[in-house]
């Protein structure tokens, strides 16, 4: 018996957010149509017929949030029947970590408002959302461990501890810093400048570290395995 479908298809992005300051976050949006109107929510949207994934989550990012985003990795499909009140949806997913604040935030189309929320503050979402969000930080987390990260998060020359927040805040842990410097400094993907950090109080000020960016990115493609 042959199945009978009418179904569609979605894209939704799950991007991260990273400052020192303000650790990881999530940006979200306020839904200007039904249903769950006036509710926070991924943004994303439906697939158009002469679209790929790609190029749908790409405008869908713009259009609801002003911002592009040059890489995002595709996540998971969500299809569980009853998720969407209105049809069969599928959503494909995406993740991506970035830099805030080099982005500048514009709501339009669906959205009718957009801002980035601490990961531990998320506010109830519409649809499956939270569920969406929950398995890309999974994602994250393991991902880290494996692939190196920062080099698109920190300042050009940063002190190892910032370095260490970043880890800390995606993890949701401490870490062994003693053992955690040790192994990253060991692929070779940090340089020690001879710069010094700038203090606000007193203490001995430590060297600043850059990324050997060559070497970042060749350890980011075969990856590496930290136990941290």
């Amino acid at each position: 018996m042959p199945a009978i479908q009418n179904i569609k298809v979605a894209v939704d992005a799950v991007v991260f957010g990273y400052t020192s300051k303000e650790g990881l976050s999530v940006l979200l949006i306020k839904r200007d149509v039904k249903p769950f109107r006036d509710e926070w929510a991924l943004p994303g949207g439906l697939v158009g017929d002469d679209e790929s994934l790609e190029d749908a989550i790409q405008r869908e990012l713009k259009e609801e949030t002003g911002i592009g985003i040059n890489y995002l990795e595709q996540l998971y499909s969500f299809g569980q029947p009853g998720r969407d009140p209105r049809n069969r949806v599928i959503s494909i997913t995406y993740y991506g970590l970035v830099k805030p604040d080099a982005f500048e935030l514009q709501a339009n189309t669906d959205a009718n408002d957009v801002a980035w929320y601490n990961i531990k503050k998320v506010p109830q979402l519409a649809f499956d959302h939270q569920q969406i969000i929950v398995v890309a930080r999974e994602r994250l987390k393991n991902k880290i461990l494996y692939q190196p990260v920062g080099f698109e998060l920190l300042e050009e020359k940063f002190p190892f501890s910032e370095l260490e927040k970043l880890y800390m805040a995606v993890l949701d842990r401490p870490i062994d810093r003693r053992n955690f410097k040790k192994k990253v400094l060991k692929f070779g993907f940090l340089e020690e400048t001879t710069e010094k950090q700038l203090l606000d109080g007193a203490g001995r000020p430590g060297n600043l570290f850059r990324f050997n960016e060559q070497k970042y990115f060749q350890l980011k493609k075969e990856g590496i395995s930290f136990e941290i």
